[in-house]
């Protein structure tokens, strides 16, 4: 499990199962041998969807309330993927259903990132949205019934996160993998 010379994942032992995610105790051994514990969340992981408008120009969000923060966040269409055996690309074109009532003929996969390394493995794959389609929504959970859609312009991205209405770091982190994307291949800057 480790990638890092001289470190060692020795096992763990499980704290407490929440249902998708898990608690443990983790054992390791560093370099000069010395044996220390860290507690860890087991994730299963997430997906996180920029759906771009037909100009290039916005892509779809969410604004809905997250209890963890008692705010309501705005924030790019995600999800956990705690439907076992789901392809993550699957898991996204349903979050993005379920959460906006859109559909999208192209996916690209845009990287992935880990949230918060110091204490949980959970990984996000963040995927790039077009050619997009209104359906119904499918929405689940009392959040979801809640949330709005709404749209965020890319021009306006750092001016959102300075005022602080952008503060969902998954959210921030895609933005920057989509505007690299248009930058790149489509000579799109912002």
């Amino acid at each position: 499990m480790s990638e890092t010379p001289g470190f060692r994942h020795i096992g763990e032992r499980s704290r407490y199962d929440a249902g998708f995610f898990q608690l443990v105790a983790g054992t390791f051994v560093a370099p000069d041998g010395f044996s220390f514990e860290r507690t860890i969340v087991r994730h299963p992981g997430a997906v996180s969807i920029a759906a771009l408008s037909a100009d290039d120009a916005s892509v779809v969000a969410v604004r809905q309330y997250r209890a963890a923060v008692d705010k309501h966040l705005l924030e790019l269409p995600a999800g956990k993927r705690d439907k076992v055996d789901e392809p993550p690309l699957l898991c996204a074109q349903r979050e993005l259903i379920e959460e906006t009532g859109f559909l999208a003929e192209k996916w690209t996969k845009l990287g992935t990132f880990y949230n918060s390394p110091g204490f949980s493995d959970e990984e996000t794959i963040v995927y790039l949205a077009e050619d997009l389609s209104q359906t119904d929504r499918a929405t689940e959970g009392i959040e979801e019934k809640y949330m709005t859609v709404e749209n965020i312009d890319l021009g306006d991205c750092n001016k959102l996160i300075d005022a602080g209405e952008l503060t969902d770091a998954k959210t921030i982190i895609a933005l920057s993998f989509v505007k690299k994307y248009l930058a790149e291949v489509k000579g799109r800057v912002f």
